[in-house]
């Protein structure tokens, strides 16, 4: 893999100080395995001087990321949730099922792969190595298709 390798004790050590870094509970695991293959493909890593920070602040880099496409998310779907909960005003109504149809023509709009492991990893809370082994494919495989997905779902939405 390029020549570079780090022990299982730099490797716990980088974990817990993404964990220190980090406010929302995550898998800081899963964050330092892909902010490593990140590096691997990185087309200028001789230029890393300190490869433990770069591989710190890229794992920190990718959770603000992935928590902003969350919290978005999350909206959508608190906006939808919420027409259930309170007596909605029928523009209220006519919005969230708007929004709704929105949202789904955008997930019909994925690649089928995609859409289904976006799906995995957000609705029903699957880790990236757990939809990795499913689907026979590299955990940073999975992330480029929960981006891709996010970020088309994003611009998506924003774009009616």
């Amino acid at each position: 893999m390029g020549g570079i390798s780090i022990d299982r004790a730099i490797w716990d050590n980088l974990v817990q100080q993404i964990n220190r870094c980090v406010r929302h509970k995550v898998d800081a695991e899963d964050l330092l395995q892909t902010a490593y293959l990140r590096f691997m493909s990185y087309p200028r890593r001789a230029m890393v001087d300190n490869v433990q920070a770069f591989l710190v602040r890229t794992a920190i880099n990718i959770h603000v990321d992935n928590y902003r496409r969350e919290r978005f998310l999350a909206g959508i779907a608190t906006e939808v949730r919420s027409v259930s909960e309170a007596p909605p005003l029928q523009d209220e109504i006519l919005a969230a099922r708007t929004s709704l149809k929105r949202v789904k023509e955008g997930l019909s709009r994925l690649h089928p792969r995609t859409r289904e492991i976006l799906i995995m990893h957000r609705l029903e809370n699957m880790k990236y190595r757990d939809i990795a082994q499913r689907f026979e494919i590299s955990e940073s495989a999975v992330e480029k298709h929960i981006a891709k997905g996010t970020l088309f779902l994003g611009k998506w939405m924003e774009g009616w």
